[in-house]
């Protein structure tokens, strides 16, 4: 949720206001709220008189968990290489506590990778041409790749003991696929599913006041889909703080009713109080608009919300002259909650949205604000160039705008619920987003997939309609109606302001298919046409369309390399062709639009090639976002930009005197086509189609002249290029966030010597990043290519490559350099400016005195040992702490245990942990221990001796304990040797 800032209010009315209050120490949005008029009840005097001071205010805290994780792959198969789990006693469930060594404080994590999240570590992987692995692009992950497929993740953090009393929650926005959590050596639970977020409550463990360590399990060996998924924690995590009384995870949805001049605002709060005791509580909710002035107020009367119990308030507020969202006017409305009790805010949540309206209608189409609108939309899957699936939150901005500058207005988040930052972009630029869950099903988990996707999303004013699913045989049965009614109920209970539907295979409108409000289909055009005939009273919507079908700057089909050429065949009943599926579209009115398979290009299906190819070829944009050609078809007809778009390159050795298709995508009127200045003729350009001549390819320049009316309006030429001489590098913003997590896109070109991008070379591209970035990935777009998108170069494919490049924290300039063997090289500086950071917990890392002797971090030589010694010799003088003493097999709580009585005479040293005394000698990197371990009062063995005869066969004499061995004695010493470390 966006806070507002000073400019935000600056811009605002209650500039006055707002100024007055920091007076007093309130916040700007504080201020907006309190000029707000009471729309029901006025809240009572002292209520008011606590709202105009200065408060500690609401104990909610959000703080990012991204920053200083540790990293390794584990091993789904052998326990001893998977840190214990599974293996004896460790790790089995036994006890509560101590759950493996791995989670404890004092775990040796130095060879461990440090990252930072999101982090996918599947596209960090070999590619291994086993067909089993084909949908997945190639990597090795699932059950015959165990050493891959598991990766353990730590992160130590403080919470301050302020925070004790606090609810204490770790949110994951996803993790791909089967997640376990340990908070403290304590077993939390375990999440199955690789798209839908979770979260589990750590209050009971969290040390407030200390040290924590969080320990997360990610197993992907199943899957999910048929396409790359990644591996890991490849979206957000988050620490969360609440007051035991506190509103539920996305407990606010806000639904609007549009009226002339005027819009009712339903306001539903769910309110939960996690305490041994009964809370009287009231809700305050004021609506903020675009600009962050206050313009309704609604207070609830003070309801008691039992213990361990939950309350829904419900809430009208009337907003006049709304301002309402749409494509071209995305306005955006801030709802702020304040949850009360005995007068104090005890909870404050902001929620985003936006005032509009949807209707699907089966003769107009879409309607948004009661306009038809035509969608114009394309699905796609999550993963990128460089990236994998662990995309930073601005290649989602990225990713919208490039869509949108081919007129793109609609996405399908295919096949599973998108990560909310994608969503945060299409309601800030404007996309109409059909938003899927991953399983169909009414089993448990299925429902609480779809009723997660619902509840987190439903006041994303960008969402127009939920999917129920993808492809399902079974939705097209009887069986499939009480599977999708099911689910229709989940989103009509906590949304029910948008239709639902499903992306089918091989039907329409038949079995559970007809329960959705809006009836889909899937590459089945005539079909469409036919079912509209016999249902005109029901809308319908082109789930799933068309493909682009095509290798970017290839326009030879070639089986053997894997390239499929850029010519779009006319047709439709298939996948293939753009011009087919659209000029059916847009001639029919009643239809509400459809979503093109795909806009970009993914890793895996690697159709309609396998080895070598590890991505698909669907998109109209490659995997790095250098658009294909049908990308100017669609910019021709779905913008009102003047478009002229000629193809192919020109560079054709070999082929002197051969006839070459030469096309023009175009919305101008007409179109002259030159071949080294000789015209070959002018066509009138028909609606919702291109333009096609057939040229005996002669080396030089092909040219297209467009007219609108008579007036040129725009050339377009190819030319005959010179051989490789330079790069050119561009990068897609100027300024960057200095935050750690923004990203610039440097896309980069290779030119001849009179600055030509030359379409057929491939040369081989270094990036240098210096000053305040690093290289997070590259890439290039050719699905053939198995470099490693990690690495710091790439060749270019058809003339292009690009690297991506992450901020740090620290402001000041990034240029990157291209370099390539023989090839002028290219450098492009962008600014990374200082911004306030957004919450986030602070990075950790175990304070370790420096100096002489014994000063310093030791750990024992001892392979598997989570023991640490930190000594400050001060003198013959020696004071420290252990680590990692405190935890046994029956489980507890591992504390930090002091050092005492500690003393160094020469290389002699002594000291005490607990009861035990340690004593030894210290040589340079090494001390030698002997441990004195003094065990307490252990129960004496009573002995008596019977009197009269002993039994041949009975119970021991001696009355000793038969259950313990006589040859058993428990140690009383051991020895230890330590060396010097540095964590």
């Amino acid at each position: 949720m966006k806070a507002f800032s000073r400019r935000d209010m600056l811009k605002t009315s209650l500039l006055a206001p707002a100024v007055a209050a920091a007076a007093h120490g309130i916040t700007p949005v504080e201020a907006a709220m309190h000029a707000a008029s009471e729309a029901a009840g006025p809240l009572p005097a002292e209520e008011t008189a606590k709202s105009a001071a200065a408060q500690p205010g609401s104990q909610r805290e959000r703080l990012l968990l991204d920053f200083g994780w540790r990293f390794h792959l584990g091993d789904a198969c052998d326990a001893e290489k998977d840190f214990g789990l599974g293996g004896g006693r460790a790790g089995n469930f036994q006890k509560t506590g101590g759950f493996l060594s791995v989670g404890s404080l004092a775990f040796d994590d130095s060879d461990w990778k440090q990252i930072d999240l999101p982090h996918d570590w599947a596209i960090e992987l070999p590619f291994q041409n086993d067909p089993a692995l084909l949908s997945k692009g190639f990597y090795p992950l699932g059950r015959n790749y165990p050493t891959t497929s598991v990766g353990w993740y730590r992160r130590v953090f403080e919470i301050p003991a302020s925070d004790a009393g606090k609810r204490i929650t770790i949110e994951f926005d996803a993790a791909y696929r089967e997640t376990m959590v340990v908070f403290n050596g304590f077993y939390i639970g375990r999440h199955s599913g690789g798209y839908d977020p979770f979260h589990f409550d750590v209050t009971d463990f969290a040390n407030p006041g200390g040290r924590n360590v969080l320990l997360v399990r990610v197993d992907a060996t199943l899957s999910d889909g048929w396409f790359y998924e990644g591996a890991g924690i490849y979206r957000h995590v988050w620490l969360v703080k609440t007051s035991p009384v506190h509103v539920r995870q996305w407990g606010t949805f806000v639904s609007s009713e549009i009226k002339p001049g005027a819009a009712t605002l339903s306001i539903r709060t769910e309110v939960e109080n996690h305490s041994s005791a009964a809370a009287n509580a009231r809700i305050v909710s004021t609506v903020l608009d675009p600009k962050g002035k206050a313009v309704g107020k609604a207070v609830t009367a003070t309801s008691v919300i039992g213990a361990d119990s939950n309350q829904t308030y419900e809430q009208k507020l009337a907003v006049a002259q709304p301002r309402l969202w749409s494509l071209e006017e995305r306005n955006l409305y801030t709802l702020v909650t304040e949850v009360r009790t005995g007068g104090d805010v005890v909870d404050r949540c902001e929620t985003r949205f936006g005032i509009r309206s949807i209707k699907v209608d089966a003769q107009k189409g879409l309607l948004l604000n009661g306009k038809p609108v035509k969608v114009r939309g394309t699905c796609n899957h999550q993963d990128h160039a460089g990236l994998g699936a662990a995309l930073p939150d601005a290649v989602q901005y990225f990713r919208v705008r490039k869509l949108q500058e081919m007129g793109c207005n609609g996405l399908r988040t295919s096949h599973n619920p998108p990560t909310p930052e994608l969503l945060d972009a299409c309601d800030e630029l404007g996309m109409l987003v059909f938003d899927e869950t991953r399983m169909m099903s009414s089993n448990p988990e299925g429902l609480g997939q779809f009723e997660n996707l619902v509840r987190r999303d439903r006041n994303h004013p960008s969402v127009f309609m939920w999917s129920m699913g993808n492809e399902e045989g079974t939705a097209n049965t009887d069986r499939g109606v009480l599977i999708l009614t099911e689910m229709k109920a989940v989103a009509t209970k906590h949304d029910g302001s948008r239709p639902v539907s499903i992306a089918p295979t091989g039907a329409i409108g038949t079995g559970g298919l007809a329960v959705g409000d809006v009836v889909g289909y899937n590459y089945m055009d005539p079909g469409a046409a036919a079912y509209h005939k016999a249902h005109p009273d029901r809308p319908v919507i082109g789930t799933e369309t068309v493909s682009a079908v095509c290798t970017r700057g290839i326009y030879v089909t070639d089986y053997d390399k894997g390239y499929v050429g850029s010519y779009d065949p006319y047709t439709t009943t298939g996948r293939a062709s753009a011009e087919g599926w659209w000029s059916f579209c847009d001639a029919q009115p009643w239809l509400a639009g459809g979503f093109i398979w795909t806009g970009f290009d993914y890793r895996g299906e690697p159709s309609p090639n396998g080895w070598p190819n590890i991505s698909s070829q669907y998109g109209i944009i490659d995997m790095c976002g250098f658009p294909k050609d049908t990308f100017y078809y669609y910019k021709s007809w779905w913008t009102s930009e003047p478009v002229l778009h000629l193809f192919p390159h020109w560079n054709w050795p070999g082929m002197e005197g051969k006839l070459i298709a030469v096309w023009v995508h175009s919305n101008l009127d007409k179109v002259e086509l030159f071949l080294n200045g000789q015209s070959l003729g002018m066509k009138e350009m028909k609606k919702d189609s291109h333009l096609a001549w057939d040229v005996a390819y002669a080396p030089g320049a092909i040219e297209a002249r467009g007219y609108k009316g008579d007036k040129l309006v725009l050339t377009a030429k190819r030319e005959t290029t010179g051989a490789a001489a330079a790069l050119a590098i561009s990068p897609d913003r100027s300024e960057i966030s200095a935050d750690g997590e923004d990203v610039a896109m440097f896309a980069v070109e290779v030119r001849d010597a009179q600055g030509r991008v030359v379409p057929i070379t491939d040369n081989e591209v270094t990036f240098n990043v210096t000053g305040a970035g690093k290289l997070v990935g590259v890439g290039n777009g050719d699905p053939t290519d198995q470099e490693s998108d990690k690495g710091s170069s790439r060749k270019a494919f058809s003339g292009l490559c690009m690297a991506i490049v992450q901020s740090t924290k620290n402001a000041g300039s990034i240029t990157v350099e291209a370099t390539s063997p023989g090839l002028t090289s290219a450098r492009a500086t962008v600014a990374a400016t200082q911004v306030t950071l957004r919450p986030q917990i602070a990075l950790w890392e175990r304070e370790v005195p420096e100096g002489a002797g014994a000063t310093g971090l030791w750990r024992p030589t001892q392979e598997g040992s989570t023991q640490v010694f930190i000594f400050s010799q001060d003198g013959n003088n020696l004071t420290g702490r252990a680590e990692g003493l405190g935890a046994g097999w029956a489980g507890g709580f591992d504390a930090p245990v002091p050092i005492t009585d500690g003393k160094v005479d020469g290389t002699h040293i002594s000291f005490k942990v607990g009861r035990d005394t340690y004593s030894g000698k210290l040589t340079g990197e090494t001390i030698t221990l002997e441990r004195a371990m003094n065990l307490g009062p252990r129960p004496q063995r009573t002995e008596t001796q019977p009197e009269g005869p002993k039994p041949a066969i009975g119970p021991p004499p001696d009355g000793s304990d038969p259950s313990r061995s006589p040859l058993f004695r428990f140690p009383t010493s051991m020895q230890i040797v330590l060396h010097r470390a540095k964590r």
